[in-house]
């Protein structure tokens, strides 16, 4: 008899040793969501590159500062678009003169073509005379055929006259056009000189100091808003097919400690980041803190679902994720809703039931 009690005493012991803590089950609003991290980034955040290399001759605007849509930013140097500008303004005056000045290869060609006219006018007089005359019987056959030769050699030159006027003209007039594209061209490259700001907002960076050399595949600054800003959200990609437009996120950020900002998805980019696996999620804030940096990072949580006055038990307490251990032994558990610290509980137990934290 007594070893029979003392067999249930050393089993009810090892049984004890298995378990640590008990809890009840109770009622509270149960929140399902995603986790995210976040980094809060301004809105219309853009980097500055220049269209033309060069040195970096002036810096017209401060990290910090507020600059307007158009404003000067940079100014680069370089010698060899002002020459290039003088250069394409040279042969564009010179296409110009040979297409409408009075010493043009056209007038040249003009003045040729209404002498040809004259000869060609006097040649065709000469020829029908003598054909009228020939067909009486009157002169001889070398007159005529003479006649007939100046006047169709006359009209040959006149007609290839005319048409070299014609290509010569589209030739030059091509010419012109060419060279006032180029004069124009490079005057845009000259504008290129200045880098201006494409949006009002704030400089967050500059990343080139005067006398630097620059190049159109280096930044020369960041740009955002100055008042509007997004969170970037990373999620992991078995949960993005769970996430919509407008979902309420809840973010809390490292430099506001145990505070809790309410926001709401507003944009979720479709390309997989291949390296960590995630897609980039943006949201905003529906009421922002009063202070906020570019970079300030956090977490998120997206909200799936939300139930008021459910009974839950801590996620701690489930072993083999349908079971707990009561006071009668290990029961099963229909559970529902979850979130990272607590799960819905839809049969099996009552909110009057003890239930024990398994030691991992």
């Amino acid at each position: 008899m007594r070893l029979t009690k003392l067999i249930l005493v050393l089993v009810c012991c090892l049984s004890c040793t298995n378990y640590s803590e008990k809890t009840l089950p109770k009622e509270q609003e149960l929140i399902e969501s995603v986790y995210a991290s976040a980094t809060v980034q301004p809105d219309s955040l853009y980097q500055v590159y220049a269209s033309v290399s060069g040195i970096l001759d002036n810096t017209l605007t401060e990290e910090g500062e507020l600059v307007r849509k158009n404003q000067a930013l940079f100014q680069i140097i370089n010698n060899a678009p002002k020459l290039n500008t003088y250069n394409s303004k040279l042969s564009f005056e010179l296409a110009k003169q040979n297409y409408y000045g009075n010493g043009t290869v056209l007038n040249s060609i003009k003045d040729e073509i209404n002498a040809t006219k004259l000869k060609f006018k006097n040649d065709s007089i000469n020829y029908y005379r003598q054909a009228n005359l020939w067909n009486q019987n009157i002169g001889s056959k070398a007159e005529y055929d003479s006649k007939k030769l100046s006047f169709e050699l006359s009209q040959s030159t006149l007609n290839q006259l005319q048409n070299k006027y014609q290509r010569t003209e589209q030739e030059l007039r091509t010419a012109l056009k060419q060279a006032q594209n180029n004069y124009q061209s490079s005057l845009i490259n000259t504008k290129d000189f200045t880098v201006k700001s494409k949006i009002k907002g704030k400089i967050y960076a500059i990343y080139k100091e005067p006398g630097e050399i620059v190049t159109t595949i280096e930044p020369l600054a960041s740009i955002g808003s100055s008042i509007n800003f997004v969170i970037e959200l990373l999620v992991d990609e078995v949960d993005i097919v769970r996430v919509n437009n407008n979902q309420e996120v809840l973010i809390t950020l490292d430099a506001y400690s145990g505070k809790t900002f309410k926001g709401k998805i507003s944009k979720i980019y479709p390309d997989k980041d291949k390296q960590n696996q995630t897609f980039k999620v943006e949201a905003i804030f529906k009421t922002p803190p009063k202070i906020l940096y570019p970079g300030l990072s956090g977490e998120a949580n997206i909200v799936i679902t939300k139930k008021k006055k459910v009974l839950t038990i801590p996620k701690a307490y489930i072993i083999d994720s349908d079971k707990v251990k009561t006071d009668n032994g290990e029961i099963i558990i229909t559970t529902g809703l979850q979130n990272m610290e607590y799960v819905e509980v839809l049969s099996g137990l009552t909110k009057d039931t003890y239930i024990y934290k398994p030691k991992r």
